[in-house]
């Protein structure tokens, strides 16, 4: 089972920059996909941003060269956010997807795992 870890996130006024981390562990698993996705109060979850292991980024319209995502080596991603508006207030949540091998049934299944979330508050 891959568990994610997000750390980051706060109060921030208008303008300002986050940096939110989320670290990915468990036992043998491959990511294909790391990405963020947000939750404002009474509206969906969308997209962030994403990254993949063939280097395709891919990220929300809203946020678009604004918010850049990086992963690490280690199977961190990151997500800085810069020049921060009230409207990207929201939980933040870190999503993985890809491979693990399971003991169990001694074979290599697909998972989608995400992170508790962590809130983003901007200030006007």
């Amino acid at each position: 089972q891959v568990q994610l870890v997000e750390s980051g996130g706060g109060l921030v006024q208008a303008g300002g920059s986050v940096r939110l981390s989320c670290a990915a562990s468990g036992n043998t698993f491959n990511i294909v996909v790391m990405g963020w996705y947000r939750q404002a109060p009474g509206k969906q979850r969308e997209l962030v941003a994403s990254d993949s292991t063939d280097g395709y980024t891919n990220y929300g319209d809203s946020v678009k060269g604004r918010f850049t995502i990086a992963r690490d080596v280690k199977n961190t991603v990151y997500l800085v956010m810069n020049n921060l508006r009230p409207e990207d207030t929201a939980v933040y949540y870190c999503n993985a997807n890809g491979t693990a091998y399971n003991t169990n049934y001694r074979a290599w299944r697909g998972f989608n795992a995400w992170g508790q979330g962590t809130l983003v508050t901007v200030s006007s």
